[in-house]
């Protein structure tokens, strides 16, 4: 039974893809129709447009990029989008860079220069269309004068292993560049701005995606130095980065965009794609191969362990008829969850909630839980995720595997690895955070 589970929640999960679909994303709400330009609440007759310059960044910018080109067909003028790196994305007018992620890198700074430089020379007449998506945050790379790349990197890497939340890494990241927070459109003003986000964080808040390049932020540079101290970060990030935050502390000139700012009157931003579509996706599939569904949150964040902890509760609920959906069962949920690093192991988030939640369902019959990352990607492994049911940990102790030790680790992936129990899809270009599934036969 367990086998047969397993391949349905791959299933599951490549349907929830199809929410995240960037291209489809795009289409859905980029129309060009009887002559009017419209996306979202914004319309426009093309007569009336000038030039239209396409710039943007994330994972999934490369396929909304394709998917602009064949709508607007000839009528864009030029562009510069600046993806992950990985296959190879044909464009016949929009130039293409590969940043690095989730650590910048000098190619996303050069692509970022390239996009400051473009939507500059944009007019009042003219519509910038910004393509924005996860992954935006580490590809545009714009630091202040006197912060080095390596100076991002250094202070990127140290969020990263504290356990800070995207948010809080965001704030950071957009105090310290010339293109986040709303600086975007500031630079592309008094030109039309219009940006399709494809959103990867809890409730699609649009100043956190891709740290809000076209977005109001309400953070200061005050917040930047409670959360440096909540995580005791002041004395060890790089001196360059700490002077800047010092030196504007309490002054405006340098700050970010705020809500009310006159640069936001001509900016439009449109949500076109979510984790909450993906998990409907993935809700219709569930119901289709003969599950009673769930669709429990697109906001699971926090500790890692304590939601796979409270997932594989709710699995034990349902075996034991004490929760609803009635088995067979399929909980489908999402978001982002964080992962403290105490070791020096490999792994992501994804496969430490599947190991956490392994260990807690041992000896559960008919019971698969697993969690993926919808870009294919999870940390810095070629694993989107893992599956793990309640024979994981049995099998594991078989081959003289300890799962407690290996979670103390941070090694979730050499353990499923091991177990043959990692789940590789490869990169999908898109990312709408997290999705778990968990099925109950």
């Amino acid at each position: 039974m367990e086998a047969v589970l397993r391949g349905k929640a791959l299933s599951i999960f490549q349907a929830s893809l199809k929410g995240a679909d960037p291209k489809g994303c795009v289409k859905r709400f980029l129309k060009v129709e009887e002559g009017v330009f419209s996306a979202g609440d914004f319309r426009k007759k093309i007569k009336d447009i000038g030039k239209i310059v396409v710039v943007g960044a994330g994972k999934a910018s490369a396929l909304m990029a394709q998917a602009t080109e064949e709508v607007l067909k000839g009528r864009i003028d030029h562009g510069v989008i600046i993806i992950k790196k990985g296959p190879k994305v044909s464009l016949e007018r929009i130039k293409l860079y590969r940043g690095g992620h989730p650590l910048p890198d000098a190619e996303g700074a050069k692509g970022t220069e390239r996009i400051m430089e473009t939507i500059a020379q944009a007019g009042e007449d003219d519509l910038v269309l910004c393509l924005i998506s996860g992954g935006g945050s580490a590809l545009l790379v714009s630091p202040y004068e006197g912060i080095s790349l390596e100076d991002k990197k250094n202070m990127t890497q140290l969020l990263l292993e504290c356990g800070a939340t995207i948010d809080e890494i965001n704030t950071i990241r957009k105090h310290v560049s010339r293109v986040k927070g709303g600086r975007l459109a500031k630079a592309a003003f008094p030109a039309q701005t219009v940006s399709l986000i494809v959103s990867d964080v809890i409730g699609d808040r649009i100043d956190s995606i891709a740290s809000g390049p076209t977005a109001p932020d309400p953070t200061t540079f005050e917040d930047c130095f409670e959360i440096l101290n909540r995580y005791n970060l002041m004395e060890r990030i790089p001196n360059p980065i700490k002077l800047f935050l010092q030196t504007n502390r309490g002054r405006g000139e340098n700050e970010t965009v705020k809500p009310g700012d006159p640069v936001l009157a001509r900016v439009e931003n449109v949500i076109i794609g979510s984790n909450f579509l993906a998990l409907k996706e993935a809700e219709t599939k569930a119901k289709a191969l003969g599950f009673n569904t769930l669709l429990l949150s697109s906001a699971i964040s926090g500790d890692t362990r304590k939601a796979a902890e409270e997932h594989a509760l709710l699995a034990k609920e349902i075996r034991q008829g004490k929760s609803k959906p009635p088995p067979p069962a399929c909980v489908v949920s999402g978001g982002e969850t964080t992962v403290v690093v105490k070791g020096e192991g490999k792994g992501g988030r994804n496969q430490e909630f599947v190991l956490a939640a392994s260990i807690q369902i041992e000896g559960l019959k008919d019971v698969v839980i697993s969690s993926m990352n919808t870009d294919g990607i999870d940390g810095p492994t070629d694993a989107c995720g893992a599956m793990g049911d309640g024979f994981t940990v049995s099998r594991a102790k078989k081959m003289h595997l300890d799962p407690e030790d290996y979670l103390g680790r941070n090694d979730s992936y050499r353990f499923f690895e091991k177990l043959g129990d990692l789940v590789k899809i490869g990169p999908t270009n898109t990312n709408v955070m997290d999705i778990h599934i968990m099925l109950v036969g």
